[in-house]
């Protein structure tokens, strides 16, 4: 056998976190959170949140996403399928894409609402 799949078999034996489903778990991270930060926005829009009750609503709502992101796709043990244990709770929270999706549905659905 090839001395380098050797070693690589080790470090997956060691590590064995895969570099690829890691980034491909990150890209279900932030394709979860662009969407669950729109619809965030449409019910703080709707219920006609304004300024920061409106941020705590997102903040909130992240964290209870975080949640069941953390227990239905992670089975609760996210450092298996993360390079850190922080990546759920924190991965795009604040990230421009984001939390201008947030600020952009929910300023529309509180003027469409109170239109």
């Amino acid at each position: 056998m090839n001395t380098s799949a050797m070693s690589e078999e080790r470090e997956l034996l060691i590590n064995p976190v895969v570099g690829e489903n890691v980034i491909h778990n990150t890209k279900t991270i932030t394709d979860i959170r662009s969407l669950t930060s729109s619809v965030l926005g449409v019910a703080a829009g709707i219920l006609g949140l304004e300024s920061l009750m409106g941020f705590a609503f997102y903040l909130v709502g992240s964290f209870f996403v975080s949640v069941l992101m953390l227990f239905l796709l992670a089975n609760g043990q996210s450092k298996h399928y993360f390079r850190g244990s922080a990546d759920i709770w924190t991965h795009e929270v604040f990230g421009t894409t984001c939390l201008s999706s947030f600020v952009l549905t929910w300023t529309l659905f509180y003027n469409l609402v109170r239109a």
